[in-house]
């Protein structure tokens, strides 16, 4: 059982290695963070299984933290985006808002 569960995270790997090359070429920041998070959870997937095969404990504690900490990378891009929008819009009398000294 446990050549297949190390078989399945060596696939796992492989794919979440192909999709490095979308975080490398992405064409825009939300194809990256799709690409990046799809490497979080290839990642925790793998260790996962490979805690699993070789019945170490810590590596499912690694597991879920970086799945945790891949949430908050989420939420990070989400309010960053959010924010930039925020700033590019025009303010309400159809100019630019300036900044006071």
């Amino acid at each position: 059982m446990s050549e297949f569960l190390l078989g399945a995270a060596a696939f796992v790997v492989l794919t979440v290695a192909v999709g490095m090359l979308r975080v490398l070429r992405g064409p825009g920041d939300a194809e990256r963070l799709m690409a990046a998070q799809l490497l979080g959870t290839g990642g925790v997937a793998a260790l996962l299984l490979l805690g699993v095969a070789s019945g170490v404990g810590s590596t499912l504690d690694v597991a879920l933290t970086l799945a945790l900490l891949a949430a908050f990378a989420g939420f990070a891009f989400v309010k960053a985006q959010a924010t930039a929008e925020q700033e590019d819009q025009p303010d309400q009398q159809g100019g630019r808002q300036e900044e006071q000294p």
